[in-house]
């Protein structure tokens, strides 16, 4: 044994001494024309590539050597040497493929002049060899071979040359390909190969594939040309978006790709246009495009039912492909797999993509199968197919046609990604079905792949093709709408396109139930998913989900992992969109009896033979404690029930009694397994809280089990669903939920029940796990969701526990746990236990302050944003508690407070938007005993300059809509000297030069809202300032209508009433001296606009869009009057001002003429609407049925 382990170990050694001899011996030869150096240059070579140094005997051998040894090489081989050279270029080859290594810049340079110069003068013979050096050379080299792209690429290049489609030799021209291909390959931060070459190889890959097959070329050999012309466009692709120049038509691209996608596939041959052109994609509904060009393949669909049931079986060996290519890897084995239209398509399946037969469905071998049912391409071994000569050729270009077809798909994925998806869509019925073919054959799609290739890796490139199209599509599917009444005289493209998308699930899940291979099963269920995230499921008719999630809770316990693992993904996908869905509600309702195999149509084909685990017995157990399984929606959630097991209890024996290997029992399901499921029920939680609630403590002491394993991210994935858990209680005590009224909140009890388990376990270990910092900062954000009202009645010792914790975690090391840390705070300060406690708002407010110096923009925009909610609590607690907390409160604290938030109004917006709500909160809450006192006078100027600049900045519009709630939140401080300090005038400026010139209607809303807070005439500054107020207004609302963004106009009513609204204030604080202003506004043309919007403002319409417009945190209920307000402030407005006409002098009676005229007709106007209405809806009573 020691001398065998001795001889392992001497192996490598022996090899490196031998080729360091070899390596050394070569480069101490010198160029000489005598015999003797051809002789040992020859056995040196015969030597050196005969090894095989793809093996790890090699490893040492250092990319420099290899560079020098290839160089010094080059110099002693002469070009008349042709033999030589044959050699040196296998070497080059060998060495550089085998050793993976990547040549220097002047390795480089030496070697392509070397290959070059042997193309131009050595014989014909010769160049394939060295052309194949040359692409080896080149490979991710194509930006640093700028000095010799002229010679290879220039105008009579020699790959222009021998690339050219007319080139008579095949095999020079499938070498050249290859060059051209590694001349396109990028490597990561290389630059790309530059123009105008990069469009010279792209024309020459594009001619190849346009370019029909010669007569007197074998059929291996061309796909062989083809492969290496669809890598090189691969390549091409890979190498950056996709921009739209001459010379490069994106549809005849598509037209080509397509066309080899279903390249020798057994009974498709129909004739491909030669350019795809896209559909427009218009807002609003127009004619369909015109269906892509069917199959001709009519023999496929003659198959009987009896032949449906027969191909629904599982393959029981792997066939051996005869030729040099015989690779044991699943697509040499082929021959064995099942094709996908034969099972699929025909009476085997109803329309809901179930299987009928699928319980009585025979496992067979390929001889049991009738002859005239099982294509002649789909026999085994056992057919003596391979045997023949002529049957064993027909095998092998079966392989290289599906290569071809599988190179097509890989670059067409690299379409995808480089090319805008908005473009892409364009070209979606030709790779899309929107009808499944039903009385003619089907359209030539990526599904007819999915489901017909008999090859199951080009089936797994269809599906990830088609995988990557769904992925981000939600945009452009969310026009997808059938559930109106269907049109005669045309089809809108919301009803095509979901048409589409029934298409596609109807596919997918024929595709589901008829593949064999694990592999591409696997893509299948991807596939599904990123399909279901992206469908506008609530535009579409209920029904769609019901059999896709039947279909897939078997696979929960297929044999393979990964299997299992998607279609757990799968059913992430389906809890997390658009939840709550009422048709996933109800399939979560069902009784658990229902579950995966223990009802017949439900189990997957592939596995009929094997009861693999038993889920019915372990559902059972789960849910015994709740009281039976017929309970129905009474009884626990199954979906969390299984999600539960398979986190926590032992993996069942995954082999039948005859092939089981060994007890594993006690062993935990594979970590994807755990963590994918420990996701479902997050998103379970997150979206149908109300039926996971039932299960409340059995999932925290999941959470609470899952931290304390070894397993980083087993740990973090706990820490997630506590925090969704967290979350969702919160949510369902929230005034403004969307939790429907029969659903019961979890009692305060249980949460504190809950929370209590949580917090005496191992959470806080976690909090305190400075080695695990991801692992703090979930934690610090599983904290953070609380209740408020259970936190109060948790132990003092757990609440001073879980504060001092996260005030010493704002001083970590680490910026996310900082982060982390501090928004935790800025949560807890809103609590209605915590905020009254001076000393913890206090303490918070110092680490609030210090975070806003951190120099990670995370961290201070965290912090900005607990500074935002710890001045609210100021502001709250000034109108709960009064002058007794306002005189606690450091003085001190405040100033640096007031600083710190002015500083970080100059921040990046992220830290801006909450700074400037911070800033209106601090002058809010202001009183006189601080603005009496010096140290805060210029504080307080800066702090004004800050607000009113980012107002007029060119800020996002979050910010400038902060920045204008906060002008008004500090205008409500009656001890501000608003109307006489210096910044008054700017401050109004800024507001009434935002109110009528902003793009954003949200921001002139506020605006308009700030502008109407000042409660008396005097703090709107001198009559010059209140008309510059007064005609900013007007002018808004005369104006408002007006807007370059069409999306803005769902913001007009509400901004005519905000306006509105402002305009009668100012009218109700006027004084004699601002009417000259006011009457000039209401004499022109202006006048009729304005009364028209305060009519209708008076009328109560438009006042829905009024309420809760914004709907972001901290907005005043104040800023939006309604309109029975706006009536009282209008007639109190002008029974006031009567009352002045009567006395006026004669100088300003004809202002107030004109204005008591303007609000009479206002009201008399109003008036007559209102009777007018009362009118019609009398006669619409009258006239309804009785």
């Amino acid at each position: 044994m020691a001398g065998k382990a001795q001889h392992k170990l001497d192996g490598p050694a022996q090899a490196q001494d031998q080729i360091s001899r070899c390596f050394n011996k070569l480069r101490s030869l010198r160029p000489s024309d005598s015999a003797t150096l051809k002789t040992e240059l020859n056995l040196l070579f015969d030597q050196l590539i005969s090894e095989n140094y793809s093996s790890g005997n090699h490893d040492n051998i250092h990319p420099e050597v290899v560079c020098e040894m290839l160089m010094h090489a080059s110099r002693l081989v002469p070009l008349s040497q042709e033999h030589l050279i044959i050699k040196l270029c296998q070497l080059i080859h060998q060495l550089l493929n085998q050793l993976q290594v990547i040549v220097d810049e002047h390795t480089l340079d030496v070697l392509v002049s070397y290959c070059s110069r042997a193309l131009r003068t050595c014989s014909t013979w010769t160049h394939p060899e060295v052309l194949l050096a040359l692409s080896s050379l080149v490979y991710g080299n194509g930006s640093r071979c700028h000095r010799h792209l002229p010679e290879l690429l220039g105008l009579n290049g020699i790959l222009v040359n021998y690339g050219d489609p007319s080139q008579p030799d095949i095999e020079l021209c499938r070498s050249a390909m290859h060059c051209i291909a590694n001349l396109c390959l990028s490597v990561p931060g290389q630059p790309y190969l530059e123009e105008p070459y990069k469009g010279v190889c792209y024309g020459i890959l594009l001619r190849t594939l346009q370019t029909p097959k010669p007569p007197d070329v074998e059929d291996i050999v061309f796909c062989t040309l083809l492969q290496s012309a669809l890598k090189g466009m691969q390549y091409f692709l890979n190498g950056g978006k996709w921009k739209a120049v001459p010379n490069q038509d994106l549809g005849t691209l598509l037209a080509v790709l397509k066309r080899f996608m279903f390249y020798g596939l057994p009974g498709i041959s129909v004739e491909m246009p030669q350019v795809l052109y896209p559909a427009p994609l218009p807002q609003y509904e127009t004619i369909p495009t015109a269906k892509p060009e069917p199959s001709q393949d009519s023999a496929a669909q003659k198959k009987t039912a009896g032949s449906q049931q027969n191909k629904k079986r599982k393959s029981r060996g792997k066939g051996k492909k005869a030729g040099p290519e015989g690779k044991k890897d699943e697509e040499e084995g082929e021959g064995d797999q099942i094709s996908g239209p034969l099972k699929t398509r025909g009476a085997g399946l109803d329309q809901s993509g179930w299987s009928l037969g699928s319980q009585s469905a025979s496992v067979t071998s390929p001889s049991g199968v009738t002859p005239q049912f099982y294509p002649s391409w789909k026999k085994g071994s056992s057919d003596s197919e391979f045997s023949d000569p002529e049957g064993g050729m027909q095998s092998k270009l079966r392989l290289y046609q599906a290569r071809v077809r599988q190179s097509a798909l890989q670059c067409f994925l690299a379409v995808v990604k480089c090319v805008e998806k908005r473009i892409l869509y364009g070209y979606w019925s030709s790779f899309v079905p929107d009808a499944p073919g039903i009385g003619g054959p089907p359209p030539l799609t990526l599904l007819t792949i999915a489901l017909k290739d008999p090859s199951p890796k080009v089936r797994a490139g269809s599906l990830q093709v088609l995988s990557a199209l769904l992925e981000g599509s939600r945009q452009f599917l969310s026009t997808a709408e059938d559930t109106s009444a269907p049109r005669q005289a045309f089809t809108p493209f919301s009803a095509t396109l979901a048409a589409s998308v029934r298409e596609l699930h109807r596919c997918l899940l024929l595709a589901l139930v008829a593949e064999s291979s694990c592999q591409t099963l696997t893509q299948v269920l991807k596939c599904l998913a990123h399909l279901v995230s992206n469908v506008p499921y609530n535009r579409l008719r209920p029904g769609l989900l019901s059999p896709l999630w039947k279909q897939i809770r078997p696979y929960v316990r297929h044999r393979d992992v990964n299997v299992r693992v998607s279609s757990l993904t799968l059913f992430g996908a389906l809890v997390s969109t658009q939840a709550p869905l009422p048709e996933i509600q109800l399939l979560l309702q069902q009784p658990v009896s229902t579950s995966a195999l223990s009802t017949p149509g439900i189990s997957t084909p592939q596995e009929l033979s094997h009861n693999w685990r038993h889920p019915a017995r372990r559902d059972g157990e789960a849910s015994s404690p709740g009281g039976g399984v017929e309970g129905g929606s009474e009884g626990p959630c199954w979906l969390l029930q299984l999600c539960m097991s398979l986190v926590t209890q032992p993996r069942e024996e995954p082999y039948s009694d005859s092939d089981a290997g060994g007890s594993s029992g006690a062993s935990l399901e594979p970590s994807p397994v755990r963590l994918e499921a420990l996701q479902v029920l997050a998103h379970l939680v997150k979206g149908y809280f109300s039926l996971a609630q039932a299960s409340l403590l059995e999932l925290g002491q999941l959470s609470a089990r899952c931290l304390t394993e070894q397993d980083a991210s087993v740990q973090l994935h706990g820490a997630k669903l506590l925090e969704e858990l967290g979350t969702g209680i919160i949510q369902q005590y929230r005034a403004d939920t969307n939790t429907p009224q029969s659903a019961k909140c979890v009692p305060v009890c249980q949460v504190v029940e809950f929370w209590s388990e949580v917090l005496g376990g191992p959470l806080i270990s976690a909090l305190q796990n400075e080695q695990h910092s991801t692992l703090q900062t979930s934690a610090c954000d599983t904290l953070s969701s609380i209740l408020p009202q259970a936190f109060s009645q948790l132990p003092d010792k757990t609440q001073m526990l879980c504060i001092t914790i996260l005030l010493g975690l704002t001083y970590s090391e680490n910026s996310l746990v900082k982060a982390a840390a501090v928004r935790a705070l800025g949560v807890y300060i809103l609590f209605p236990c915590l905020r009254e406690d001076v000393m913890f708002v206090a303490d918070t407010a110092n680490a609030i302050l210090t975070a806003l110096e951190d120099r990670s923009p995370n961290v201070r925009a965290k912090a900005a944003w607990s500074l935002g909610n710890l001045t609210d609590t100021l502001i709250v607690n000034m109108q709960s508690v009064g002058l007794e907390f306002q005189e606690e409160f450091s003085d001190m604290l405040l100033l640096n407070m007031l600083r710190s938030a002015t500083k970080a109004s100059g921040d990046k917006d992220r830290v801006k938007s909450n700074a400037v709500r911070a800033l209106g909160n601090l002058l809010h809450f202001l009183q006189p005993v601080h603005l009496g006192k010096p140290v805060f006078e210029q504080p307080l100027l800066e702090a004004m300059r800050a607000l009113i600049d980012t107002v007029r900045g060119d800020a996002t519009m979050k910010v400038r809509w902060n920045a204008c709630y906060a002008l008004g939140n500090a205008f409500r401080n009656q001890n501000l000297p608003l109307g006489s300090a210096v910044w008054s005038k700017e401050a109004y400026s800024a507001l009434s030069y935002v109110v009528t010139s902003c793009k954003n209607f949200k921001v002139r809303i506020k605006s308009a809202a700030a502008l109407s807070v000042p409660s008396t005439r005097e703090r709107y500054g001198d009559a010059h300032q209140f008309a510059e107020v007064w005609q900013a207004l007007a002018q808004a609302l005369e104006h408002s209508e007006e807007t370059e963004d069409f999306l803005e106009y769902r913001y007009c009513a509400s901004l005519r009433s905000q306006l509105c609204h402002a305009l009668l204030h100012l009218l109700s604080v006027c004084h004699p001296d601002d009417l000259p202003v006011l009457r000039s506004s209401l004499t022109d043309q202006s006048r009729p606009v304005l009364q028209g919007f305060l009519v209708h403002y008076l009328s109560n319409k438009g006042v829905t869009l009024v309420a809760g417009v914004d709907g972001a945190a901290g907005e005043e209920a104040g800023d939006h009057a309604a309109p029975e307000d706006g009536l009282m402030v209008l007639s109190e407005t002008l029974t006031r001002l009567k009352g002045q006409l009567e006395e006026s002098v004669v100088d300003s009676s004809e202002d107030l003429r004109t204005v008591v005229n303007f609000l009479e007709d206002v009201v008399r106007n109003f008036e007559e609407m209102k009777e007018s209405d009362g009118k019609d809806s009398s006669i619409m009573l009258n006239k309804s049925p009785q």
